[in-house]
């Protein structure tokens, strides 16, 4: 949609809330999306398979305890279309000490295997990208972070494009028109709180 601009915090979250996300492409040019279809989560609806079931209670989960970390794991160079520079670290890493962004970090025995990130604004959340090192580690983070969003009134959880993965996972699509709407009156509702949900309410 546009080439250009900035990833100050304000730049940002006004894209986010006209439909926009940032994504470097060539040679550290700063681009702005608006797919249309767009892949969206609709609330409570990640999909629990039995054996992420069984997966998932070997795993420990936290929410906001080491955001960077978990950006950082994301933008590991070694994933292939790898497109997490310091400067999206460290423009995120500013909304979450702002508040406007949040992780959910999966654990197992003590390290780091799992996580996800992304921007809340009121009950619209924007997951950004996620990564695991362990089996079902990243699936157990989409689910826990689909169960704190749609705890919030009307809300609304972007996952930009769709994949063979996330449409295993729950995720459909929907027009641009539809989803802008709903962006519209997520962005003004009450926002979920940000705790960890218990894993044997799956």
């Amino acid at each position: 949609m546009a080439v250009g601009a900035d990833l100050e915090p304000g730049t940002l979250l006004d894209a986010y809330r006209t439909g926009l996300f940032p994504m470097p492409v060539g040679r550290r040019r700063l681009a702005w999306f608006s797919p249309d279809p767009r892949a969206v989560l609709p609330p409570g609806a990640a999909h629990v398979s039995r054996s992420l079931r069984r997966v998932a209670r070997r795993f420990e989960v936290s929410c906001n305890t080491c955001f960077e970390d978990v950006v950082r794991g994301c933008a590991d160079p070694t994933r292939p279309h790898g497109w997490i520079d310091e400067a999206i670290v460290e423009a995120y890493a500013e909304l979450h000490r702002m508040g406007w962004a949040h992780s959910v970090e999966v654990w197992s025995d003590g390290d780091l295997v799992g996580g996800l990130y992304g921007v809340s604004i009121g009950a619209f959340f924007a997951g950004e990208s996620m990564f695991h090192r362990a089996t079902g580690a990243s699936k157990v983070a989409l689910v826990v972070a689909d169960r704190i969003v749609a705890d919030g009134t009307g809300s609304l959880f972007d996952v930009q494009w769709a994949t063979d993965h996330l449409r295993s996972m729950g995720v459909v699509e929907v027009s641009r028109a539809a989803y802008l709407e709903h962006l519209r009156i997520a962005t003004a509702a009450p926002g979920p709180q940000w705790s960890i949900p218990a894993i044997d309410d799956w």
